[in-house]
């Protein structure tokens, strides 16, 4: 018999993160540690804001469904017992863990994925202009992620990208934009260089994406969560960034990049803000991509014990089976 135990942390920021229409200064997380009386897995997740979740409300649905884990639920069997969102990853990325200590290999192994370096990009939040160049010069990696909304969005990325020229720099609106300013705005950002525009407008206003030549690739967000939406999303979208507290963990993730590479679309994986324990089941995900976003820690006034190491050019390492994964 197994048993399970959630618990509710709050992990304060080193300083507010801003996008648009929302500012972090905090970050509730759920984790959900499932043991056999000998191994024990765990998993994290924050939920999906933008969908109404909670912690308390993921707490709520694992609770719902104790029983079902307690007495052997797998992987396979999660999704037909829980929908889409934080609960699901914080279960589903458990018993990932749970099955890797169990059966003496690596998660890697498990999922069939073959793990190779990764650098995440830094995000710099909406701020002025001149504090986003300075965030962007004081960034760690050569990928520089940059949140935008519909204020002086050229002036932003101008000045981010004279503060380093060295970088990669790709845009992440959340929705912010509407058709004009894309039209406008993306030729703007072509010219200088933004590699990728992810989310110009809001889910469920983006059927005139299907009409429209972009000259920056676009990247669905919050109009893909899961495989079930990645028919909506070709056509409209040229790559997908693959959430675990989107798609409801590992399992749907690694579901939804396989599908979405058959259909010649880009990857980029990317985070709800999370510790280590949160980032180290995304980095599986992340050996699949093009793109990866998981600086989720480095928000953190501090971090989890055994986290992850990210090192002066964006690289990610240090994955260990005290943190996660077997």
């Amino acid at each position: 018999m197994r048993t399970v135990t959630t618990t509710i942390e709050d992990w304060p920021l080193k300083e507010p993160f801003c996008i648009t229409g929302k500012t972090f200064e905090n970050v509730d997380l759920l984790v959900v540690s499932v043991s056999d009386g000998h191994v024990e897995g765990r998993g994290e997740a924050s939920g999906v804001f933008y969908l109404g979740e909670t912690v308390d409300q993921l707490r709520e649905q694992v609770h719902s469904i104790e029983a079902e884990i307690e007495n052997g639920l797998g992987r396979d069997r999660l999704s037909q017992h829980l929908p889409i969102g934080g609960a699901r990853n914080a279960v589903d990325c458990a018993l990932w863990d749970l099955d890797a200590r169990r059966s003496g290999s690596d998660v890697f192994e498990l999922a069939s994925v073959s793990s190779k370096p990764v650098v995440t990009a830094n995000t710099v939040g909406i701020a002025s202009t001149k504090e986003m160049a300075k965030q962007a010069k004081s960034a760690r990696s050569t990928v520089i992620k940059v949140k935008l909304d519909s204020e002086k969005p050229v002036e932003r990325i101008t000045a981010v990208v004279e503060a380093r020229p060295d970088a990669e720099v790709v845009v992440d609106v959340n929705g912010g934009w509407t058709i004009s300013h894309l039209s406008d705005l993306a030729p703007k950002l072509a010219v200088l260089g933004v590699k990728m525009i992810e989310q110009p407008l809001a889910r469920g206003e983006d059927d005139e994406l299907a009409e429209f030549d972009s000259p920056v690739p676009l990247c669905a967000d919050e109009s893909c969560l899961d495989a079930s939406e990645l028919e909506y999303a070709v056509g409209r979208y040229q790559m997908i960034n693959i959430k675990l507290d989107k798609t409801g963990g590992l399992t749907e993730a690694l579901v939804l990049a396989k599908r979405a590479r058959t259909l010649g679309m880009q990857l980029m994986v990317g985070n709800m803000l999370g510790t280590s324990l949160a980032m180290a089941p995304a980095l599986v995900v992340a050996n699949l991509c093009d793109f990866v976003d998981l600086d989720g820690p480095l928000f953190f006034a501090n971090d989890r014990s055994n986290a992850l190491h990210y090192d002066s050019t964006g690289a990610v390492s240090g994955m260990n089976a005290a943190l996660w994964g077997g």
